[in-house]
């Protein structure tokens, strides 16, 4: 008998057909990736339910738009993305929510998720070590895992040139709320130092004068194609990083184009560059002005950095993502104890399961923040 998984989200519409539009996000493009690659399993049946009005069906792989669920039989596994309310929309054997941004507690009570979510007892998928060391004790209750996402397979296929000297050009490709006014600052002192240079950034963003006198453009956010030609055509990617950034796509499709990084190695950016080897992580912003001056004017330190990054190409593909997924399930988890929690509204047995060693009483505490916190939905 073939294992159904179900996978549910609720950010905007698309389907697999999607993955070069410049409309949708990098949650929204490991969805359809993953999904793609789980589906060349002749074992598996993979369906897809979020807001599309353009129902899709190819082979064992199925986009339906949300309202259509409670139509098909349940799942064996059901994973819904980024929103613990969506795990209610049918049962499953097991659920897991997987999680690309930080979610704090005060956003799962904000967004209404908390009841949700434990009323499920979700197992969370995580995307990286900060990820996971930054993941609440409560809303990750029920255990967690880190699952690396990867680029697409545009970006591990196309065949580079190389060694080759590029033109003096940085580029930044996340968004503008991520540190890019932190980045401006700094090109300001790296512009002196290194006159010929020009750095790319993504729309939308307000220009001044300044910043144009500085050599600062918009890149044309257009196809997939065209972000891979403009990363290829530049000698260097500025990225400070942000707390808020869990994985950085932006970051690790630079790296598999052979773009050097500079970052400050905030949220998960200290993950995506190895220090002197495929880049640099700053301590301060003089460290990061310096580095970055360095790698634009210095040849030799490009073409080394070049050619480290070469050697590691291809190195994680969504075929690797698909078969850690289906692994997720081996995990065990510590028990530590069973509870029985008596509510107003609801009886509901709990098990406890945590990865290390936690003093007793701090569990009981967090048992007690979380009964509170029932209350509070």
């Amino acid at each position: 008998m073939k294992t159904k998984i179900y996978f549910i989200e609720s950010s905007t519409s698309f389907n697999k057909n999607y993955l070069d539009s410049p409309s949708i996000a990098g949650s929204e493009k490991t969805l359809i990736n993953i999904t793609n690659e789980l589906s060349k399993n002749d074992d598996l049946i993979i369906n897809v339910f979020n807001k599309t009005d353009e129902p899709f069906k190819l082979g064992n792989l199925e986009w339906n738009n949300i309202n259509e669920i409670n139509k098909y039989e349940f799942p064996d596994f059901l994973i819904a993305m980024s929103d613990a309310k969506l795990l209610s929309f049918t049962k499953s054997k097991k659920k897991f929510l997987w999680s690309h941004s930080v979610q704090p507690i005060e956003k799962f009570i904000r967004k209404k998720q908390l009841f949700s979510f434990f009323k499920n007892r979700p197992k969370m998928i995580l995307e990286g070590e900060y990820h996971y060391n930054t993941r609440s004790f409560l809303t990750s209750f029920f255990g967690k895992k880190i699952l690396p996402i990867a680029v697409d397979y545009d970006f591990t296929n196309i065949k580079l040139n190389l060694p080759d000297i590029k033109n003096k050009n940085a580029i930044f490709t996340t968004r503008s709320d991520r540190n890019l006014s932190f980045l401006i600052d700094c090109w300001t002192h790296i512009k002196k130092n290194s006159k010929e240079s020009k750095l790319l950034i993504n729309p939308p963003y307000n220009l001044t004068e300044q910043d144009k006198k500085n050599h600062i453009k918009l890149r044309e956010k257009g196809s997939k194609q065209d972000l891979i030609k403009d990363l290829i055509n530049s000698r260097l990617m500025l990225n400070p990083g942000h707390k808020g950034e869990v994985f950085c796509l932006a970051a690790e499709e630079a790296r598999e184009l052979c773009v050097p990084i500079v970052t400050m190695g905030y949220g998960a950016l200290f993950e995506r560059v190895e220090h002197g080897i495929t880049g640099f992580i700053a301590k301060n912003k003089e460290e990061f002005i310096k580095y970055s001056t360095d790698i634009l004017n210095d040849d030799n330190l490009f073409l080394k950095l070049q050619k480290n990054l070469s050697l590691k190409r291809n190195s994680r593909t969504y075929k690797d993502v698909a078969n850690d997924f289906l692994r997720l399930n081996d995990y065990k988890y510590h028990i530590l104890q069973s509870y029985y929690i008596n509510h107003f509204f609801y009886r509901l047995l709990f098990q406890i399961q945590v990865h290390y060693v936690m003093d007793h009483y701090i569990i009981m505490i967090e048992w007690i923040i979380v009964y509170f916190l029932y209350a509070l939905q």
